[in-house]
């Protein structure tokens, strides 16, 4: 199995976990999810795997959570489903999949516990933290 990650090209975080796992001497598969889109049952797999319920799952800033009236916690797990098939957008991200698990990888940092070698550093997040120092350790 190779990684998988849901990726968004617009996000910062995105792209920075994505350059992380290039850095680690792989090519991911790159699922850019707010073309391909959702289904129901993928989700409740990827959330399953993850350890994540769909509120967790969740993305509420920049999203139109709000004006879909989804930040009410009387808001189902169904009509969560249901809203994050219809705007894809609604999901949090990155989301990558890799023989050791399954992570919402947020902060962007959480993708090297997904990884089979850490990145040689020194690597640094979208903010300029680092992440991996020049000794090729975590930081953090």
């Amino acid at each position: 199995m190779s990684i998988v990650i849901h990726h968004n090209p617009d996000c910062g975080t995105s792209r920075n976990v994505l350059d992380l796992i290039r850095a680690s001497g792989t090519e991911p598969v790159v699922i850019e999810y707010l073309d391909t889109g959702w289904t129901k049952p993928q989700l409740l797999a990827l959330f399953a795997a993850a350890g994540l319920s769909p509120r967790a799952a969740l993305r509420t800033s920049k999203s139109p959570a709000a004006e879909l009236g989804l930040l009410d916690e009387s808001v189902g797990d169904d009509a969560l489903l249901d809203a994050m098939v219809a705007h894809p957008v609604l999901v949090n991200r990155p989301i990558v999949a890799s023989p050791k698990g399954v992570r919402l990888c947020r902060p962007s940092e959480t993708v090297l516990d997904l990884l089979d070698a850490l990145p040689p550093g020194p690597l640094f997040k979208e903010d300029g933290t680092p992440v991996i120092d020049a000794d090729g350790r975590r930081v953090g």
